[in-house]
């Protein structure tokens, strides 16, 4: 990394939190057991993987989870807020999140397709553009550049756990605002709500909620981005008013009636997916676009969420 760029990323970032990311991320191997939320990491376990994927193979069911990638749901999601400035009604946010681009490039080709015509005033984007968790960041910014030729408008994002901070220059060239523990005013009609985003908080711990939360006026309304629910407690606290997150993939392979085998994720099983509330926090933690760990979805179809602002309780 060049000196210039890290000199940026920690005025951003702060010094230490970024360089304990780097040293996170050229460690020789990604930690399965310690470090993080979790003891154990199961998308840094790739001998893991494999077995899964060789398992699914031999049970038949491969490629019919493979084929479920490309049948992604459109989720239509309220957030009711009462101090909501007028000229925000109706306001629209296109949520994307878990895209892991370069896992499963042809979903990611039918994720362009899908999200070309639709109609939102805001794009954000929650994190894990990668597939693996360390490595060459180039086909996943391939995978991204795809797709953000179907996007349109101001785009905001945070990193997830499989993401490197090397990826910042690269998204920020495509017109993507990587938010790392910032917040930033959104203008309409001369009103004004705040959109705030935190760094990992997952595995890197380099979140920093009450420095972001400093940059938002009090009366404001206020909407953090997040990869993960995971710092839902911290987020109330803080007074933010709504959470948008992701990482759990809503569980990826579930049960008949969508129940989880698993999470990856040291929260409530309320909070893996679609709407939920914390005391006055408003969350919803998407199930995620792309894969993990195989490019299989069983009883949980990937997910592109158009959450839509309002004035109400």
């Amino acid at each position: 990394m060049s000196p210039d760029l890290l000199q940026q990323l920690e005025a951003r970032l702060g010094p230490d939190h970024a360089r304990r990311r780097l040293a996170l991320e050229q460690e020789a191997e990604p930690r399965v057991f310690g470090g993080g939320l979790n003891f154990f990491h199961p998308e840094n376990w790739y001998s893991g993987h494999r077995l899964l994927r060789t398992a699914l193979k031999l049970s038949g069911l491969y490629w019919r989870g493979r084929r479920n990638t490309l049948r992604f749901t459109l989720e239509h999601h309220t957030i009711a807020l009462p101090h909501l400035p007028a000229a925000f009604e109706d306001f629209r946010i296109l949520h994307l999140t878990d895209l892991h681009t370069d896992m499963h490039p042809e979903a990611t080709d039918a994720l362009a397709e899908r999200v070309r015509g639709l109609t939102y005033d805001l794009c954000v984007l929650t994190g894990d553009f990668r597939a693996w968790t360390f490595g060459a960041i180039e086909p996943a910014m391939e995978g991204m550049q795809r797709l953000r030729k179907a996007l349109r408008g101001e785009i905001f994002a945070v990193l997830g756990n499989h993401d490197s901070i090397r990826m910042v220059p690269a998204l920020e060239a495509m017109g993507i605002h990587v938010l790392l523990n910032e917040a930033v005013p959104l203008r309409r009609g001369g009103a004004s709500i705040h959109l705030a985003g935190i760094d990992d908080a997952h595995y890197y711990r380099v979140d920093d909620i009450e420095r972001t939360a400093r940059a938002v006026p009090p009366e404001a309304v206020s909407i953090l981005l997040s990869h993960t629910p995971e710092i839902f407690r911290q987020a109330a606290r803080a007074g933010f008013d709504v959470l948008l997150c992701g990482h759990t993939h809503g569980g990826q392979i579930c049960l008949p009636g969508g129940f989880p085998l698993t999470i990856d994720s040291d929260c409530p099983r309320r909070l893996a997916a679609g709407p939920w509330r914390h005391g006055a926090l408003r969350g919803y933690t998407s199930r995620g676009a792309g894969t993990s760990i195989v490019e299989v979805r069983f009883n949980c179809p990937p997910e592109i969420t158009l959450h839509r602002l309002t004035r109400g309780q």
